[in-house]
């Protein structure tokens, strides 16, 4: 005789009223106000093509996957997403051996072992003894959260696989205690580097979006936004600069948007209205973050180099 050993599901609870807050949320954007809004309430600068698949993976319900060099504002859009959705942001860092026990659940061993020597408890597996990470939290929080899951091209193969539960319908099962599902699907971000390739399986599941350094003129735009008081021409010339120094160079790490927030900080507090060789020669640690990087941008003719080229 076959029997079959089935889990309950446990419906997250506290949920009602934050669901149709979310949806209503949602359902008054569209591609333009929500671009709009990123640009007036958070001072993030996307193109209509990003607001539109960013509008269509939260309208959808589906997971946003975000991939790009690094530094180019990919973990950014679900910080700004939750600013939008008036939403706690819920993150998951990715690295190489991330395992379920942190990423989903623990159980609470020295609670367990003294209730079983008191004799208190027959059941050391409820609710009570789980100890939440950020993928189970996610999915009990009684306000839906924006879950970030930052880095995934970090963990290894076996751990994308486990996620597949998770964003294919946003429950996750604990073999001691059952399977927990939540009522709303909170928006999912997931970032990549691209540094190793991620599986087909896990690519369905998501929505797509490619982000790539930004543009000079948008850079400048994000300087302008960013630095207050930068004056406009300053701002070129160091979008200028990142641009040369991205294409131009063979750096094993080309400089983020945030190095060029630095280099903007540095000169407007040292009250520069344009570039010159010895500012970038003496600053060159803003935007150069490695050795080899260093020697690569002297060796070119460092802040002579980028100046002349402005």
């Amino acid at each position: 005789m076959n029997i079959r050993l089935t889990m309950p599901t446990i419906r997250a609870r506290g949920r009602g009223s934050q669901k149709g807050g979310l949806q209503q949320l949602i359902h008054k954007m569209t591609p333009q106000s929500l671009r709009d809004d990123m640009l007036t309430k958070c001072s993030y600068i996307c193109s209509d093509e990003e607001a539109f698949t960013i509008y269509m993976a939260l309208e959808l319900g589906k997971p946003l996957l975000v991939e790009g060099p690094p530094g180019s504002g990919k973990t950014e859009v679900a910080k700004v997403l939750a600013v939008l959705l008036e939403a706690e942001l819920v993150r998951l860092q990715c690295y190489e051996g991330l395992d379920e026990g942190k990423a989903l659940y623990e159980w609470n061993y020295q609670k367990q072992i003294l209730d079983i020597q008191k004799g208190g408890k027959d059941d050391v597996f409820g609710e009570d003894y789980l100890i939440p990470r950020p993928l189970l939290y996610a999915i009990q929080a009684k306000k839906p959260p924006v879950l970030l899951i930052d880095e995934i091209d970090k963990v290894d193969p076996e751990f994308e696989a486990f996620l597949m539960e998770v964003l294919s319908d946003f429950q996750v099962s604990i073999p001691e205690f059952g399977t927990i599902k939540a009522d709303i699907r909170p928006p999912v971000i997931l970032t990549s580097n691209a540094v190793r390739d991620l599986g087909d399986a896990l690519r369905r599941r998501c929505v797509y979006l490619y982000i790539d350094y930004p543009s000079m003129g948008r850079e400048a735009t994000i300087l302008m936004r960013k630095v207050g008081g930068i004056p406009p021409l300053l701002a070129l010339e160091i979008a200028r600069a990142m641009y040369l120094m991205r294409e131009e160079l063979q750096l094993i790490k080309p400089p983020s948007v945030s190095e060029s927030l630095d280099l903007a900080q540095a000169a407007k507090t040292m009250e520069k209205s344009g570039l010159d060789p010895l500012f970038l020669n003496r600053l060159d640690s803003l935007f150069m973050k490695t050795r080899e990087d260093q020697e690569t941008f002297r060796k070119k003719g460092g802040g002579k180099w980028i100046c002349k080229n402005l």
